[in-house]
């Protein structure tokens, strides 16, 4: 506990002031009330609600839902939605007078607690600034929808109120610019610098005066009700784009307790046979749930998560061999199979990633006979590298980006402006994305997995023989994955900056760690490259985001094997939207067996070298 002193006591009380002037909402002014009776005991606790301001992560803002400039309440959704208005406006020609598109804004919103309020919030205010809104709503909508109405509409951008699938106590604020990709820097910062020059509310926040119902009457003329249109839309143009072919052959659903049912069964009811027998779902988690009661953690790729629907398929009898999952919004996708030896298997997102590739590349191209030349397939720097083994042997192109479908998007429409042609792209954070919008789509990545699956059927294989065929051609790459949860997000700045960084001109960075030679090494937030002539990143680089990428090779004096054949490649970051150190470590090596040991090796040499989770009090946890 802090012991502040009487400078800290009368900052915080000019803290408490500032907040208690603008929020009208009870519930989060009976919040800072309460802790104000005693601001020394609980100085710690406002400092972090009040102290700071939420600021935009990987996916937009996203945080605990509770009072305080750095939590996503009324106050905060209000003034971020009156900084963007007001930047949009001024990037798009309101006041150089280059009205080339109309002034206009997609907002949709999920199924979580106070979802629906923050849209409200959101919808009045771009409406007093003079914006078409068009709203995905009053139902909650699936997040790939808010992109696809963006281009749609010609709008200059978008707001998805979400926390994906964070805990049940988060939501989220994520931002699409007029492309239909997610904000990247500088949109991230100067929308913040035009927060901070909007921070006086221009809408009264008392909810019992009907202030925003009589936002909605007197502006009825521009704000437009599209949900049962965009998701016509949506549906129409994945099937036009995916042209699946009928499937026959049962499946399990799970929403995770989000919103993803209604759309998977309409879609699913045009292409399987029937329906009523081949499609069951698990009934506890397909309807919206924003208590996500039957899950701790709502992510369909955390251990365990889909033990309900395992059940529920070992219930319904040993026909049922295939789970498909989506997370709450449904922007993400996985599946587990049952294989030969009915035992059930899900997959890891490199492996659906690795998978999708020689699907599409296959059946899209090489097999009509049209060239893959001018194609390229992305994925995340965290993801498999075995993406670009695969592209040297095809020859199709690849390229990596940082973290995140906003670098994943962009990447990708600005290939497309290059006339080359990206039908697909993923991260290992079970995130896919195909020709149906510039961002991760759930939805329709389990339509084209299905697909993929009635194709392994005829072939007589299961996912994972179909997985080691693809190793025996193009190596076997495995990974080993995880994070490391902390209290303290300072100590993850320590551990980068005293502990993996080396404070000395002559070396740059380690030449060994453990017994692993070090033969690459990028370091994002210091702008390091050991690959460039100039030593300069290719990617992003952020000072304000830890991110480090290595590759190493072992150093026994009896290992021959070229650097090709067989390394390790890791990356070691902060995450940009919860208190953990996040590490994806990836080998390669001329066995299955041996590429895992590898991966699992470097995950405990760098435990003990690098982050020593007992001494720094973090809580590892592989997946």
């Amino acid at each position: 506990m802090t012991q502040p002193t009487t400078d800290d006591i009368n900052d915080i009380t000019q803290k408490i002031q500032e907040w208690l002037s603008i929020d009208e909402n009870l519930e989060t002014r009976n919040q800072i009330e309460k802790l104000a009776l005693d601001k020394f005991d609980n100085y710690d606790k406002l400092n972090d609600l009040l102290s700071k301001r939420i600021v935009f992560g990987t996916a937009g803002l996203r945080s605990r839902m509770e009072a305080g400039f750095n939590r996503m309440n009324d106050v905060t959704v209000l003034q971020t939605s009156q900084g963007l208005a007001e930047y949009i406006k001024k990037r798009n020609g309101i006041d150089n007078n280059n009205n080339n598109k109309q002034l206009s804004i997609v907002i949709g919103h999920d199924h979580r607690f106070n979802s629906k309020s923050f849209a409200y919030i959101t919808i009045a205010i771009f409406l007093l600034k003079g914006f078409k809104v068009y709203y995905i709503g009053d139902d909650d909508c699936a997040t790939p929808m808010v992109p696809f109405a963006i281009d749609k509409f010609n709008s200059l951008g978008g707001i998805m109120i979400t926390a994906s699938h964070n805990p049940k106590d988060d939501n989220g604020y994520k931002v699409y610019w007029s492309n239909g990709c997610q904000i990247i820097p500088p949109h991230d910062i100067n929308i913040e610098n035009e927060i901070l020059n909007n921070l006086n509310p221009i809408l009264n926040l008392n909810k019992d005066n009907n202030e925003i119902n009589k936002i909605f009457i007197n502006f009825k003329n521009n704000l437009i009700y599209c949900y049962n249109e965009i998701v016509s839309n949506y549906i129409s143009n994945l099937i036009k784009i995916l042209n699946p072919k009928p499937i026959n052959f049962k499946i399990i659903y799970t929403a995770m307790h989000g919103i993803g049912f209604k759309f998977i069964n309409e879609i699913i009811s045009k292409i399987i046979l029937n329906p009523n027998e081949n499609f069951k779902f698990v009934k506890e988690q397909c309807n919206p749930d924003p208590n996500f009661s039957t899950v701790k953690f709502p992510n369909p790729e955390e251990k365990n998560a889909l033990n309900l629907s395992i059940k529920t398929a070992n219930n319904l009898g040993n026909d049922y061999k295939l789970i498909l999952a989506n997370d709450p919004d449904a922007d993400r996708f996985t599946i587990a199979f049952k294989n030969k030896n009915n035992i059930w298997r899900q997959l890891s997102g490199n492996e659906i990633g690795i998978l999708f590739t020689d699907y599409i590349i296959n059946t899209q191209f090489i097999e009509k006979n049209k060239s893959i030349n001018n194609i390229y397939i992305l994925n995340s720097t965290v993801s498999s590298q075995m993406i670009e083994s695969i592209s040297k042997k095809l020859g199709f192109k690849f390229k990596d980006t940082l973290t995140g479908f906003k670098w994943i998007g962009n990447k990708a429409i600005e290939l497309e402006n290059q006339n080359f042609n990206v039908p697909f792209a993923y991260e290992e954070a079970i995130g896919f994305m195909f020709s149906t919008v510039h961002d991760k789509d759930g939805i329709a990545a389990l339509i084209v997995f299905l697909q993929l699956y009635n194709r392994l059927l005829i072939e007589g294989l299961d996912p994972i023989e179909k997985l080691e065929q693809l190793y025996k051609i193009y190596g076997n790459f495995k990974q080993c994955n995880g994070y490391y949860i902390t209290s303290n997000s300072n100590i993850i700045d320590y551990i980068f900056n005293k502990i993996i960084r080396i404070d000395n001109n002559s070396q740059i960075y380690p030449k060994f760690i453990g017994n692993y030679k070090v033969i690459y090494w990028r370091d994002l937030t210091i702008g390091y490259d050991s690959s460039t002539k100039d030593n300069k990143p290719e990617l992003y680089v952020d000072p304000n985001s830890q991110m480090i990428t290595c590759k190493v090779i072992t150093s026994d004096d009896d290992n021959t094997n070229d650097e090709d054949d067989e390394f390790i490649r890791f990356t070691a970051r902060g995450s940009g939207t919860e208190p953990k150190l996040k590490v994806y470590i990836e080998a390669k090596a001329s066995t299955e067996e041996r590429a895992q040991f590898l991966a699992d090796d470097v995950w405990r040499t760098l435990r003990e070298e690098w982050f020593q989770p007992e001494q720094h009090n973090l809580v590892e946890q592989r997946v």
